[in-house]
């Protein structure tokens, strides 16, 4: 029986900011559905890794394939269209437009729902975070690092993609808000939407994904499930111990 392929592939790519070398021939794969983290230490390559799938920097060789298409080289907008969502780590929100209408941007950009259960909706979305209902008129650079970092998710969520980018999504946000954003995230995974999770919170991150990788100076020096990891206290240490 044929193996299913996955949906992003990411093949032997170097990627480059002027004639420095960030990423050296890395690869990694993501299915179907699938949470897959992407950990390391600071300065490794993880957000260059998300920005060559995005095409934000394009990789100088190699291949990067989505949904069976090659978007090696295709600008940022139409690989964003084809379902490959992003929630930076500087959250990227639109300080002067209101909360209703950040959420706006992404509904502007859905794809057809082909998720499990009900599409997202601004009331769905107003349903499921009570909060941003409540601010729905507030200008976004009067809100606190929680309140945008859930207004990047929502937006993301209202594209409809198959494929959702997180990097850092925890940074310097309270426990209390971090407990809810992985609830957050819980309910992405469970909607059968794949998820690329870039986390310095190795035990969090391993918490919620399936599979695991490791970068060390551009390239990926481990992969495994992210049990295996998360169970092995000495390699877990020597890989991403500071």
């Amino acid at each position: 029986m044929p193996t299913e392929q996955p949906l992003l592939v990411v093949e032997d790519i170097d990627t480059f900011y002027g004639d420095a070398q960030v990423l050296n021939g890395l690869s990694l794969t993501i299915g179907s559905g699938e949470t897959v983290c992407l950990l390391g230490r600071n300065g490794q390559g993880k957000t260059t890794t998300i920005k060559s799938i995005l095409g934000l920097v394009p990789p100088r060789r190699g291949r990067i394939t989505f949904d069976g298409a090659d978007i090696t080289r295709l600008p940022t907008h139409r690989i964003a269209s084809r379902g490959i969502a992003w929630v930076p780590d500087n959250r990227r929100i639109f300080p002067t437009l209101t909360v209703e209408r950040n959420l706006e941007m992404g509904l502007h950009r859905a794809l057809p729902w082909a998720g499990d259960g009900a599409a997202w909706t601004l009331d769905r979305i107003y349903a499921r975070f009570p909060i941003l209902g409540r601010l729905r008129h507030r200008s976004g650079e009067h809100l606190s690092g929680g309140e945008a970092q859930l207004v990047a998710i929502a937006r993301a969520l209202l594209m409809h993609p198959k494929l959702v980018l997180l990097d850092e999504p925890s940074q310097g946000l309270a426990p209390k808000i971090v407990e809810d954003l992985m609830a957050v995230i819980e309910e992405i995974r469970e909607e059968g939407i794949a998820m690329l999770l870039v986390e310095q919170n190795s035990s969090l991150a391993l918490g919620f994904a399936q599979r695991a990788y490791v970068i060390e100076d551009g390239q990926i020096v481990h992969t495994s499930s992210a049990a295996d990891l998360e169970n092995n206290p000495e390699l877990k240490h020597r890989l991403l111990a500071l």
